[in-house]
């Protein structure tokens, strides 16, 4: 699959549900969470804007930027939410045939962000590590649908 198609899976409006761990960023619980996605700049660039409600009241938002670079397999993701973090440096990615996989890296730890795709859903799934990658914990889960 060639790059731009990749970044191309996430394009459309997608929500769905979202199962949040207990982490030393917040309780844990369930959510719902949609995003909307669309490519830019020849399809070099994903522009994708992120909520989550939780017992109905806004709770995290984003703002990202996924771009693809000229080599193959080339990617990267800047990251902004209402946690107030932003990226010093993008995040690297890969794309493995089936996964869109970033790793950000803060003075706060690592996140790992594994986008999967089956059928018609998008699987998100969010992990930290604070130990260099040795060990990871669940941030989130979440399976998305797209709805247009």
């Amino acid at each position: 699959m060639a790059m731009e198609n990749a970044l191309g899976l996430l394009v459309g409006e997608w929500e769905g549900d979202e199962t949040i761990a207990t982490t030393r960023w917040g309780e844990g619980g369930q959510a719902r969470g949609c995003f909307s996605a669309r490519l830019d700049l020849g399809g070099r660039a994903l522009l994708h804007d992120y909520r989550e409600e939780r017992d109905g009241k806004p709770a995290l938002q984003a703002h990202a930027v996924f771009t693809a670079g000229p080599g193959h397999d080339e990617y990267a993701l800047y990251w902004f939410d209402s946690y107030g973090f932003v990226p010093a440096q993008p995040a690297p990615g890969h794309w493995d045939g089936a996964r869109l996989v970033f790793l950000r890296s803060s003075p706060r730890g690592q996140t790992r962000h594994t986008y999967a795709f089956r059928d018609d859903a998008c699987e998100l799934t969010l992990e930290s590590s604070f130990d260099g990658g040795v060990h990871w914990e669940l941030v989130m889960q979440g399976c998305y649908r797209r709805i247009r």
